[in-house]
């Protein structure tokens, strides 16, 4: 008890010395800043990472089942993956390489064919192109906002399909424009187009036949282990795919450039832990006499370690619930902040046909920010090691003489 009472009055007591004043207000706000560092560029992460898993399940369904030469029997392979009871919906496309037309400008198109009455319950694109999915039927067809951008076309306006089989045939029709959709992802919404499951079917030549078949599942996280379950139900010549599998490079660099932002703004907080560190040693010089004083009434060496070592825990803990309310606070106000500098300033700080998002995403996650508090605790505890063992080996005759 007499530690926490001898550290507690170090600590707020006016010090002798300016500098190491000076050097705890700057461990306290290394820290602060450090902590709150980490809490805000995590958060943003987060928020980025969500956005891009929602974008990607969004377009492409949670698992999708593909067969080389197309799927004949679809709808019995409907029936039975939708028994299965992590799965909450299932649905038959068509897609494949294709050219639009219009006039002079010729582009080659994902196109994607799509069963207008089952695709809402699989995948976001129906609610992409808001009304104009629900009548995608015969020779209609819906354009990404960013292809019609480029090619400068219209809702309105008919464009032509070319699907070619050799250099003299080819499949053709001319589609009538009912609509845009904006999925977020610009890969997408730059190079597809949607058009009724039939349609595609014709000009695709697959009679009764699909592409593939896109599953929803209860939990998109467990695609995974739903992936393999199919796979080993289904067997060759059966693919099976996850979400994580069709955009793996982008879901892993998203995970990288979390773990190396934690390492970097890490090094913030461990450069502040030198300081307190410095501090520490400093103190010890100051309170020698007193170090002294307390080892010939008794005290041991582990509870004048325990003083040093609960300094820095002060000085720690004070910086980290500073940074850590500031951290959330901020975060969770992330876009105003932003919308402040750029008034300020003059500056785009998030220009969205960059980001290709309307406001910076931002998901405070509880599990991040205990782990940068322990992080951050571990670290000015052991910041306050050496002077704590430096204090302790004090000879007691020698710091009663020390002026």
């Amino acid at each position: 008890m007499w530690t926490l009472f001898i550290s507690a009055k170090y600590f707020l007591t006016k010090r002798k010395e300016g500098m190491i004043s000076l050097i705890g207000v700057i461990s306290v706000l290394g820290v602060a800043l450090g902590v709150a560092s980490l809490i805000i560029v995590l958060s943003v992460m987060n928020g980025f990472d969500s956005e891009v898993r929602e974008k990607i399940i969004g377009t492409y369904a949670h698992v999708i089942v593909l067969k080389q030469g197309g799927i004949a029997d679809y709808p019995d392979l409907v029936s039975r993956v939708e028994a299965l009871p992590e799965v909450k919906s299932a649905s038959g496309f068509v897609t494949g390489q294709a050219v639009l037309r219009k006039k002079d400008s010729i582009v080659g198109i994902l196109l994607k064919g799509i069963d207008t009455r089952k695709e809402s319950e699989v995948t976001e694109v129906i609610r992409y192109t808001a009304e104009a999915g629900k009548a995608l039927e015969g020779d209609t067809i819906i354009l990404g906002g960013e292809l019609m951008k480029s090619e400068d076309i219209s809702v309105g306006d008919t464009v032509e399909i070319l699907i070619p089989y050799s250099v003299t045939d080819l499949e053709k029709a001319r589609l009538k424009v009912i609509g845009s959709f904006t999925s977020g992802r610009y890969d997408y919404d730059a190079n597809m187009a949607v058009i009724g499951l039939e349609k595609a079917r014709e000009l695709f030549r697959m009679e009764d036949t699909v592409s593939g078949i896109g599953l929803r599942l209860t939990d998109e996280m467990a695609s995974g282990r739903i992936k393999s379950r199919l796979q080993s139900m289904l067997k060759y010549p059966y693919v099976v795919k996850s979400w994580m599998d069709l955009d793996r490079n982008l879901v892993t660099a998203l995970a990288l450039e979390k773990k190396m932002m934690f390492i970097i703004l890490a090094l913030m907080v461990m450069v502040a832990c030198f300081n307190i560190a410095g501090s520490l040693i400093m103190m010890v010089m100051e309170k020698t006499r007193d170090i002294g004083i307390l080892k010939a009434i008794g005290a041991n060496c582990r509870g004048i370690s325990l003083v040093f070592l609960l300094e820095g825990a002060m000085i720690g803990l004070l910086g980290i619930v500073t940074g850590g309310f500031s951290g959330v606070f901020i975060a969770n106000r992330v876009n105003a902040v932003a919308d402040l500098i750029e008034r300020v300033t003059g500056v785009a700080v998030f220009p969205s046909d960059v980001y290709y998002f309307t406001e910076i995403p931002v998901k405070v996650s509880g599990g991040d920010v205990g782990v940068i508090i322990s992080v951050a605790m571990l670290l000015t505890l052991a910041a306050g090691i050496y002077p704590a063992w430096k204090a302790s080996r004090l000879d007691p005759v020698e710091a009663i003489r020390y002026e």
